[in-house]
This record gives C-alpha cells, structure tokens and sequence, in this order.
C-alpha cells in the first residue's frame, strides 16, 4: 500500500500521570497496517509522572508537555495545533487497537462528504476473549435526563450491530475531517472533563454533519485508568457539566424540565445517597457541581475554530491560552 496516496491521520492522545499505560497504547498503534500516521501525545502536566519516558522509547512520537492542566478537551486543542493530519482521530491513551483499525474509518470519510464525526466499535479491554461490547452506536441524548444509551453495552459481540449512522459517538476514540473544525469548531474546552465530546457532536449536528458507528473498527477500552469511576472529581464534573450540556443544547422547555428533573428527582436522590453511605467527599463534590451553575450563568462559551489550519491562541507566561473568534 502506497502511503503517498493516502491521506495522513493524526492520532492525538493525552496523558495524565499514566505513562506505562501510555507506552502500551504506542506499543499497539506500532502494528497497525495503514502507513500514513502520526501519533501525538500530550501530557496534561502530570503531577507525579515522567512522560519524556514516551519520547525516549518512542522518539517518532511528538510528545507536547502542556505547563497546566488543560482538561481533556483543552489538551486535544494543543494537539490540533500541533497536528498535520487531514483527519484527526482523538483516542484515550488506556486503549489498545486492532491493527487494522483505522482503514474502515477513513474510508467512510472518503466515501460521503456528509460525514462529520464516526467512532468504531469499543470492547471492554478485560474482556478481550469474551468480547464484551461498551460502544457500537447510541441513541439521541434525553434532554430531560442529560443522558444517552450505547447500543451493545455489555453484550458480547456477536456482529450483530452493523455499520450505521447514530446519534451518539463516543468520547474514548472519535475521528474528525480537520477542515470541518474550521466552521463547527473544535473541541468544547468550557468543560474540562466530561460530556465535551456529546456537546461536541451536537455542534457536528446543527451543522448537517452526520455520525457514524463503524462495525469494521475495532478498539479495547481499559476505562477509567486515569480518573477512577467513584471520585469526587468525577462526581464534580459529571453532574456540573450535565446541567452546562443542557443549558448549552437544549430548548427552552426542555430547559425547564431538565431543571425540575435535576433537582427534584436527580439531586436529592444522589444526596440521600452520599449521606447514607457517608460518602462526604462526593456530597460536597455533586454540591459544588450545582452551585457552579449557579454562579456561572455567563459560561455558554463558543467553541473556538480552526483558521487557516490553526486555533488562533496566544501563549500567556508559557500557557497555551484560547483567543476566541
């Protein structure tokens, strides 16, 4: 297969304290069978970690060490910057990839200029013999809920979800054209962690872009490594951003029904909870989520966009910092 005639995919990672886990993502992409790539890392400043330990076993690797936290979608806006690929395929760094997985998704970009965001099929990684599905397509988001169903969760894979489009990529690896980034913009960076990658698509949406789930490509999820499913940071974040997503997409009256939804039903449930289990932290954590939304009614930033193939940004005391059109 001759790489010149092919176009270049740009695959941007981040890392966060996990750089052996890193190396095992590098390690799989090593073998994959389509020519044309190059593989981005960017280190979120990592507090207690040495992420030049990708750089020195992988040296073909561009390794970007942001100065600050920039948060899942800040950190793949640097890697924007630094990318010259015509698509650019975001994936999780606690991933591990069939060899022949990026074909299938560039092909379909290729094939139908109506295409704006496809995601493959994402197997749990602990279940790599069973084949346990987490992703193979999903539903429209519940406005009221906040929330979306995947297709194929938990089940083991038998095929039986086929190449489609849907309503609902998912976040752990996500390919977008570059050109499009340029009038829909990149990614939702106002939300640091979190439900980005949904906002995100209901930008690709409003646009008349269309997703994808792609059957033929395949990828295993080892979910969760960098942030762990019960933290107060996650509690934090998850419920502050789907009350932002909410105010950011939906309608008027689903607005108002997603708010008596949250704190009639959703917010004394999971407070009840918290103080049953004495779970103390993530009672303040799911609080302080409410009352920065609160406080924070002025938030609903634009999603900054490509120009001439770059986010405009300027770089304030060695910070990459997003100058917004």
């Amino acid at each position: 297969m001759n790489s010149n005639n092919l176009p270049l995919v740009s695959i941007i990672s981040i890392n966060y304290n996990q750089s052996l886990v890193t190396l095992e993502f590098i390690e799989s992409l090593s073998h994959l069978t389509y020519p044309n790539y190059e593989i981005i890392i960017i280190d979120n400043a990592s507090p207690s970690d040495n992420p030049d330990l990708i750089k020195e076993k992988y040296p073909n690797t561009t390794l970007i060490k942001s100065k600050e936290n920039l948060g899942f979608a800040g950190g793949n806006n640097i890697g924007i910057i630094n990318s010259n690929g015509k698509y650019l395929l975001f994936i999780n760094n606690d991933t591990e990839v069939e060899l022949n997985f990026l074909e299938p998704m560039v092909d379909a970009f290729e094939e139908d200029d109506k295409l704006g965001m496809v995601s493959p099929k994402i197997i749990f990684h602990h279940s790599k013999e069973q084949k346990i599905m987490q992703y193979a397509g999903g539903t429209e988001i519940n406005y009221i809920k906040g929330t979306g169903r995947f297709y194929g969760y938990g089940e083991v894979d038998k095929e039986q979800y086929k190449t489609t489009y849907t309503n609902l990529i998912h976040g752990a690896a996500v390919m977008v054209p570059r050109e499009l980034m340029k009038t829909v913009g990149v990614w939702p960076d106002v939300f640091f962690l979190y439900y980005e990658e949904i906002d995100w698509s209901e930008h690709f949406k409003r646009s008349g872009y269309k997703l994808k789930y792609i059957a033929e490509s395949t990828i295993y999820h080892k979910e969760s490594i960098s942030i762990g499913k019960a933290t107060p940071l996650r509690v934090f974040y998850m419920n502050r951003n789907r009350q932002l997503f909410i105010r950011r997409n939906a309608t008027a009256s689903k607005k108002i029904l997603a708010l008596l939804y949250f704190y009639f039903a959703t917010l004394p449930k999971s407070t009840l909870y918290f103080l049953f289990k004495a779970k103390f932290d993530l009672l303040s954590a799911l609080w302080r989520g409410v009352f920065w939304n609160v406080s924070h009614f002025s938030s609903l930033k634009q999603n900054p966009r490509l120009v001439e193939n770059n986010i405009n940004i300027r770089i304030i005391n060695s910070t990459y910092k997003y100058e917004r059109l």
